[in-house]
């Protein structure tokens, strides 16, 4: 296995982690995979396999619903106070936060983000939603109604917010550790179980994590983690005991879950995909609209839902904005996550390798002219050039189509009309976020209001564990984060007593 010990302080543990036959968390125990198969996981920055895991199936599925069935309904996780169950997420944080290197080099290998990245936002952002939603615990509360048509004096009214029940979460590969903990945070905090279903591609950090809720004392059946493929997912998606799924990825999968969720009516909250706007006004400060609308496009080598794949800026800013992006491209450290220096790793595979290029080449045919980096091969992985794309039109499918790859198409406007600049950056079938750089507060105000997305960030900003997230149109249905997030795992209740 491709792994260098020396390079990071938690290499030893982790390369003792890799060797091992990994298999499903279920019921508190580590199951073999009822198939007995295992498959490979690869390192993108050089495509040598670094571990094999369990293939789970629709009959390792089964025995993780069951598990976590039996500790919502009859087991622990119900009886347990709001305040326990805080404390055991702050535990899990605690042990997160302890384990940042070891983390941090996992999803390094594994995703191939820069170690930075991994270290500074994966792992950090992970540490920090279990610690938000540990307090939230304890803050879920109904409240009292007064009645509208009948006399008050003869009824009391209230609501009761109660947990939703068995959750089954399904994370994608794009940023694999804090997906997990955005996802089974949220749930344990509410009070349900969950089985978690990592992507094929990055199971590992899942993994561990799963070591960690055992270590932390968590009980048995509560999280429970199984391995697979799309056949996994869709097992849990179809099994009659799971009452929600929360998936994150495509919106052609996002439509499949929602097709199969008639089965109960499961509760569903899907975060799928973007084509985000990043609108740039004459009046912006230019130096941080190229490097806001560099970075959101190029970091994690533009493998991100809400990157701002789509930039418009006014004629007089946008040679000079959009050579600024194509130099901020040019000068990218390109090279494998684990080297302290990179700034952009590879994307995840030779298909998603395969499917940006594509795409580029179409958008060139197409008669757009390309702008891209002048790096050389960074080595035998997944690499590819970020790239800047003029003279697009609305048609083409490299303006029209999630990439999910740092692909820029620039677009210049001219108009001061702010319906007809919304109408341009609204004219996609995604509505996740949008990105706007100006100093005028009357127009930061006005575009907020006219843009169809879920997130609107004026002249930079990132997301927060507080700030409610998800998208318009076919970019999902619902919310994570925030109140929003944790009440995504809850039903209301109401309750009518006569006096």
């Amino acid at each position: 296995m491709n792994i260098q010990p020396d390079l990071h302080s938690g290499s030893q543990q982790i390369t003792g982690f890799l060797q091992k036959a990994h298999c499903h968390l279920i019921d508190g125990e580590w199951i073999e995979p009822a198939s007995g198969k295992r498959f490979d996981v690869f390192n993108p920055a050089t495509g040598q396999v670094i571990a094999r895991v369990a293939e789970g199936n629709a009959g390792d599925v089964d025995r993780a619903v069951r598990a976590a069935r039996r500790a919502f309904d009859d087991g622990p996780w119900s009886r347990m106070s709001p305040s326990e169950r805080s404390r055991l997420l702050l535990r899990l944080a605690d042990a997160l936060e302890d384990a940042t290197d070891e983390f941090a080099l996992l999803d390094t290998l594994d995703n191939g983000m820069p170690i930075t990245m991994a270290r500074g936002i994966n792992v950090a952002g992970s540490v920090d939603r279990l610690r938000y939603y540990a307090g939230w615990a304890t803050k879920l509360s109904g409240e009292t109604l007064a009645m509208a048509g009948q006399n008050p004096h003869l009824f009391h009214s209230f609501t009761l917010r109660e947990p939703v029940g068995v959750a089954g979460l399904i994370v994608p590969w794009n940023m694999p550790l804090l997906m997990v903990a955005s996802k089974v945070a949220p749930a344990l905090a509410a009070g349900c179980t969950v089985i978690l279903k990592p992507a094929e591609q990055t199971p590992l950090s899942a993994l561990r994590f799963g070591e960690l809720v055992q270590d932390v004392g968590i009980p048995a059946g509560v999280v429970n983690i199984v391995t697979g493929f799309g056949e996994t997912g869709a097992a849990l998606v179809d099994h009659p005991g799971v009452d929600k799924i929360s998936f994150t990825g495509s919106a052609e999968v996002g439509k499949q879950i929602v097709r199969a969720s008639t089965s109960n009516l499961k509760r569903v909250t899907l975060e799928l995909g973007g084509k985000s706007p990043v609108v740039v006004f004459p009046d912006a400060d230019v130096s941080t609209a190229i490097a806001g609308a560099s970075r959101s496009i190029f970091s994690n080598t533009g493998q991100v839902c809400a990157a701002g794949s789509r930039l418009f800026v006014h004629e007089r800013l946008f040679d000079q904005v959009v050579d600024g992006v194509a130099d901020t491209a040019s000068r990218m450290k390109i090279g494998p996550g684990i080297d302290p220096a990179t700034e952009m790793g590879p994307v995840i595979s030779q298909d998603q390798l395969d499917r940006i290029n594509g795409y580029v080449r179409a958008g060139r045919d197409a008669g757009a002219t390309v702008i891209a980096a002048e790096a050389g091969s960074a080595g035998p992985g997944y690499f590819v050039q970020p790239t800047v794309l003029t003279g697009t039109t609305p048609e083409m499918s490299v303006r029209r189509e999630e990439i999910f790859g740092p692909v820029l198409c620039a677009m210049s406007f001219s108009d001061d009309d702010l319906d007809a600049i919304a109408r341009e950056a609204n004219d996609t079938d995604f509505g996740l976020s949008a990105l706007i750089f100006t100093r005028d507060l009357s127009v930061a105000h006005k575009m907020a209001k006219k843009i169809r997305a879920g997130t609107v960030r004026i002249n930079g900003g990132g997301l927060d564990p507080n700030i409610p997230f998800g998208g318009f149109k076919q970019s999902g249905w619902g919310r994570e984060s925030g109140r929003e997030g944790i009440e995504a795992f809850t039903e209301i209740k109401s309750v009518t007593i006569g006096l």
